[in-house]
């Protein structure tokens, strides 16, 4: 069994850690940075999933009035096969969608096979789009 609620700033370390261990950070991005830009746009829709192990699962929403979009989403990988990333996205899905958003998209490296046939398991498809990025910030 998995609570399913809005992030709370005291969980910040053991988010970080549970986003490490899932290997969602990477060098170019700070993820404390991260969460305290998160918390000042939409961070009702920053949902963490506890169970009597602690955060297991996290999910960071978006909706800027044109498309939602879901960044660090992450299961604990030993809490993995038990439903709790289907749940914590249908959860980050209905908030999207409360706000009028009418489509969801989100970026997967195309080297992550299992983390690609997750989405595409539970309604995601390839958009056949090439993502392009740009870094404003440069540390």
């Amino acid at each position: 069994m998995m609570d399913i609620r809005i992030y709370n700033p005291t969980e910040q370390e053991e988010v970080i850690a549970l986003w490490q261990e899932c290997g969602l950070v990477v060098p170019q991005n700070d993820p404390a940075r991260d969460i305290e830009r998160k918390l000042k746009v939409d961070p009702d829709l920053f949902l963490v999933g506890a169970n009597d192990s602690g955060i297991v699962a996290t999910v960071m929403g978006g909706y800027e009035g044109h498309r939602g979009w879901i960044n660090y989403l992450a299961v604990k990988p030993s809490e993995q096969r038990k439903g709790y990333g289907q749940a914590i996205m249908r959860a980050v899905e209905a908030l999207i969608e409360q706000k009028g958003c009418p489509k969801i998209n989100l970026q997967v490296r195309e080297s992550n096979a299992a983390v690609i046939a997750f989405y595409q398991a539970i309604g995601y498809g390839d958009d056949r789009v090439v993502g392009l990025g740009k870094r404003l910030e440069i540390d």
